[in-house]
């Protein structure tokens, strides 16, 4: 039993670094189940035995990084408002800074878009809606406000994994959440 889960496990692993690989290439639609089974030398009848297609490949390594930054977000108690939005965010980027490899391709060109939305839905819930709740915005515009700074904090996090993360997560937690707080004057 444990040999056979370990197989299962290797499998799995072979083919989620597959796609990843080919993600960096090209964008999904132009990817086949025949080539991740070639890179990851696996047969097809044994990939089609833990996925449906290359798509549920893509969903359930999605699903896996959506749930890890859900754990990872989720045991921290943070203090203070401020304090709060700035420990989630460095947490946030921790998270993406130790999964660089697989953020950066899921995020890319080549990534899936409801990925990203996803992302950003886990970024708002965390650290965009306590500040909200907490400052009294307007309901009407707080879908606006909230849309701009989680979109462009996503394409700065992008940006940082594209410049190999020349800046610590703590540093760029500062940048975001001393541009959500404060605006441009600020620097």
């Amino acid at each position: 039993m444990t040999k056979m889960d370990r197989r299962k496990k290797y499998t799995r692993m072979v083919l989620k670094d597959s796609l990843i690989q080919l993600l960096k290439e090209k964008p999904m639609s132009a990817i086949t189940v025949k080539e991740i089974c070639a890179l990851a030398d696996i047969n097809r009848s044994t990939f089609y035995s833990h996925y449906s297609d290359h798509y549920d490949l893509l969903f359930k390594i999605e699903e896996e990084i959506i749930e890890d930054m859900n754990k990872t977000l989720s045991q921290y108690n943070y203090t203070t408002e401020e304090v709060e939005a700035l420990q989630m965010t460095e947490k946030l980027l921790e998270y993406v800074a130790e999964n660089r490899d697989i953020c950066q391709t899921l995020l890319s060109e080549h990534g899936d878009q409801s990925f990203q939305k996803r992302v950003m839905m886990i970024a708002h819930q965390f650290t965009v809606q306590s500040w909200m709740n907490n400052n009294n915005i307007d309901k009407e515009i707080s879908e606006y406000i909230s849309m701009f700074v989680v979109s462009g904090s996503i394409h700065v996090i992008k940006s940082w994994l594209e410049n190999d993360m020349n800046k610590s997560p703590k540093e760029m937690a500062e940048i975001v959440i001393r541009l959500t707080n404060k605006g441009l004057a600020s620097f």
